[in-house]
């Protein structure tokens, strides 16, 4: 790329050209910039190229027998069941095989992102086209049993799915849900100079919230150290059966909006293939020369800038190339051709007909010899090696995913002299540690956020890293603005952006952490369940190779989002998440400052999990010394000597938490309790991580039953503090054999109240929870009676006490452990 660009082909626009473009998928081919850069020669031998491609997805959708159609088409050949998508099979082809074009010619780094859903088909085509499909599964080899079963074992069990699944080659994207493809392909580009990423959105997906926003991701780009994404937003009118609101205004307004995202839109449309090429491939070429040109000007000055880099708009007609009618009903330029075409060839004569003269139009016979093989000269036409999209390592990244050098957490050590005896910062702690990972990984590794570092109090990895901007300064911005263009913290306020972003970053080889207040985590629900999936598929495909790991640190959480109220109350994102494969996902609360650095170096130095780490941002109690966590957070439940007066004998209960403001309460609670009723015998047991709770067999963090035993006792009661609903703790310890369990979490009740109050409300405070345990007791009897009452009294007064003053007396919100001797 350093190279210096050849002089880019003509960019004007007259009238004339803009004259020609409407929102008509039919005709022949009307651009933005006009030129015939291909001879008849290289149009003949693309349009059979396209043809090759398109006559693969028609038999990925309908063939398991006669792959070449050498004998006439029978019932017999197809498959029972027709599965798949043909609609947007054709244009992304179509810009697919135009960037091989520019690959050769200019030896580009290139990968391809395909956006619409269902797209399999067409990336597909190009695997097996490429050589890389055969290389990687080599049963299906180039030749005629080999074309049988790619045919056969597509959206077939035991096969390939529909979408661009892990086990497809060149795949960083399924598509599965749509929305993200822009966010996954601009994360591929960060600290990726020389890399261009051909991103296809589909114009049913370019109506999502994620996608929309996602075309900012150009403000964030450094054309000097980053790479460039090219998006194509290929209009082809029609989603499942409805048309599409951006195939459906008018072309100046469809201009002014993508200028509007400071881009520069090349419009190409048509449906006559001879134009379409010429079309095209200049529009390419263009679109190309200004990456390289604006990099150049950028690299070799060394001044930055934000360029108004290129966009195309294909418009084709959906199901290009399909009969435009079918017994009567439209079929190519409708939504009929969206999914399975010719739905009933299966078993009526004259659709299965109408099929076979469909596929031979393409002429087969020419395309592939006597063996199968594709024909030598149309082979030539796509790049080799690992310059195949379909080969190339940034879509496997863990094939160049370097270690990520971590500092010794354990040299950021908080202080603990005594258990639950400091009040510490555990935030800005971790930050610490934060800022010099950043400091010591300055390519391959960002911080990404909806604009909440530094409210999340990380805002010293700013010492290291600013935020990367590309958009215009204010002379404010110096008075702790943080903006800078180089900058390796990423922060929009979208969710699905942010999260978009850090995906394609480490799925194309790079380290990254994502933090996030608790009750907007669930914007990105369906995003995190989809990469679960992508993960766990991937485990099944061998040539795969481990990335790292996603991480998602949720602050802010609900115990301290009282003065936000009820809309800001919502711990519920763990229960989606662990809803996930045992195989990927992982759970952590730690319940203080050393335990928050030691999960948290876990996290960064693993690899193919969703790890997510719940820690408050305030200041909390300090529970553990540095060498007392590790140990902690390595067995990852265990009980607490310090706190607990049971050495030796039985309890009486188990006190258990699980999260950081839930563990103080409980432990507020304990002391309460050996306050005022001093010969009870407690045991107190804290779980970092939260799987450790279900059996072994149901995931292999988890204890099996004779270790749930020795911590949780045989048949004493178990009062468990839980940071979330509390149905997820009686989930994960479902049919645990042991004394009765009773969970107390969040239950949907708030307001706008102080900490102590809004704990009250949901019976997770330390005098509900001692109430609680007097209650199942049963060697007290009615001993506790007074005890009880008298915590009763202490509970209505503190309410009182912050419905007078708003906000919990002092005595309460700077508690700390009164006890020196636990079980020594």
């Amino acid at each position: 790329m350093a190279a210096a660009a050849e002089k880019p082909p003509t960019m004007e626009r007259t009238t004339r050209d803009m004259e020609k473009l409407s929102i008509s998928a039919y005709g022949k081919a009307r651009s933005t910039v006009t030129g015939t850069p291909l001879s008849p020669d290289e149009v003949q031998k693309y349009t059979e190229y396209f043809h090759a491609s398109l006559y693969l997805c028609m038999g990925m959708i309908f063939l398991r027998e006669n792959p070449l159609l050498r004998e006439p088409l029978m019932h017999d050949h197809l498959k029972k069941r027709l599965l798949g998508h043909w609609g947007s099979d054709a244009g992304q082809i179509f810009i697919y095989m135009h960037m091989n074009r520019l690959i050769k010619k200019h030896d580009l780094n290139s990968i391809y992102i395909s956006g619409p859903g269902h797209g399999a088909p067409a990336v597909l085509s190009q695997a097996y086209l490429e050589g890389t499909y055969s290389e990687v599964y080599p049963h299906k080899s180039e030749d005629v049993e080999g074309m049988r079963l790619f045919f056969k074992e597509f959206s077939f069990p035991g096969g390939i799915g529909s979408h661009a699944t892990p086990e497809t080659p060149g795949s960083i994207h399924e598509g599965g849900e749509l929305g993200y493809s822009l966010s996954h392909a601009f994360g591929t580009v960060f600290d990726n100079p020389d890399l261009i990423t051909l991103c296809v959105v589909g114009d049913g997906e370019a109506e999502t919230g994620p996608l929309a926003t996602s075309w900012h991701s150009n403000k964030f780009l450094n054309p000097i150290t980053d790479g460039a994404v090219l998006p194509v937003l290929h209009l082809n009118g029609y989603k499942i059966n409805n048309p599409t609101v951006l195939a459906r205004i008018s072309h100046e307004e469809l201009e002014a909006l993508f200028i509007g995202y400071g881009y520069t839109p090349y419009f190409v449309e048509g449906s006559d293939v001879p134009s379409m090429h010429q079309a095209m491939a200049h529009t390419m070429d263009v679109c190309i020369n200004e990456i390289r040109r604006f990099q150049k000007q950028a690299r070799d000055s060394g001044q930055t800038f934000r360029p108004r880099w290129p966009m195309i708009v294909l418009r084709t007609p959906k199901g290009w190339t399909a009969p435009r009618k079918v017994e009567g009903h439209y079929l190519e330029g409708f939504w009929r051709a969206h999914q399975i075409p010719l739905p009933q060839a299966t078993q009526d004569a004259t659709q299965l007909k109408i099929l076979e003269g469909w596929m031979r139009s393409y002429q087969p016979d020419k395309l592939w010899d006597g063996n199968g093989a594709l024909r030598v000269d149309l082979k030539a036409l796509a790049p080799t090696g690992n310059r195949r999209m379909s080969a190339n390592p940034i879509a496997n990244g863990g094939l160049l995913r370097k270690k990520l050098n971590v500092p010794d957490f354990q040299q950021y050590e908080v202080e603990v002299k005594k258990g639950g005896g400091t009040i510490f910062p555990s935030m800005k702690n971790f930050g610490r540690f934060l800022r010099d990972i950043i400091k010591e990984n300055p390519h391959n590794f960002r911080v990404f956020g909806p604009d909440e570092t530094e409210s999340n109090k990380l805002g010293v990895i700013y010492e290291a890293a600013k935020k990367a901007w590309n958009a215009d300064y204010f002379e404010e911005d110096a008075d702790g603005g943080n903006l800078a263009l180089e900058g390796q913290v990423m922060e929009i306020l979208s969710e699905h952006t942010c999260e978009g972003w850090l995906e394609g970053y480490i799925l194309s080889g790079r380290h990254g952490f994502l933090n996030s207040y608790e009750p907007f985590i669930h914007v990105i629900d369906s995003m995190v369940s989809q990469h679960c999936k992508w993960l766990e598929k991937c485990l099944e495909v061998d040539w795969r190779v481990p990335v790292a790991s996603l991480n998602i640190l949720i602050t802010a959480t609900v115990w301290r989002q009282d003065h936000n109220g009820f809309t800001h109350q919502d711990p519920g994102f763990l229960d989606v998440v662990a809803n996930k494969s045992p195989e990927i996902v992982r759970i952590y609360l730690p319940p203080d400052g050393n335990c928050l650095l030691s999960v948290m170096d876990h996290c960064f130095r693993s690899s193919n999990y969703v790890n997510i780490v719940v820690a408050d941002k305030q200041e909390h109690l300090q529970y553990l010394s540095m060498e007392d966590a590790v140990a902690h957070c390595t067995k990852g439940i265990g009980i607490w000597d310090w706190a607990s007066k049971d050495a030796g004998v039985e309890p009486d209960i188990v006190m258990a938490s699980c999260g950081d403001v839930a563990t103080m309460e409980s432990l507020a609670a304990t002391a309460l309790l050996r306050q005022h009723i001093p010969e009870l015998r407690i045991r107190f047991v804290n779980v970092v991580d939260l799987f450790k709770l279900t059996p072994r067999w149901a995931h292999k963090h988890g204890m099996n039953d004779w270790e749930w035993r020795a911590i949780f006792t045989e048949d004493k009661p178990v009062l468990f503090n839980f940071h979330s609903y509390p149905w997820l703790i009686h989930r994960l310890a479902y049919k645990r054999k042991g004394g009765p369990l009773t969970v107390r979490g969040y239950k949907e009740k708030g307001n706008i109240d102080t900490p102590l109050e809004l704990a009250i409300r949901n019976g997770t405070d330390r005098f509900s929870l001692a109430i609680d345990a007097i209650d199942r007791i049963a060697s007290l009897g009615n001993k506790g009676a007074a005890v009880r009452e008298r915590l009763l009294n202490q509970r209505i007064s503190a309410v009182n006490y912050a419905f007078r003053e708003g906000m919990d007396p002092e005595e309460l919100t700077k508690w700390v452990w009164p006890f020196e001797d636990g079980n020594k």
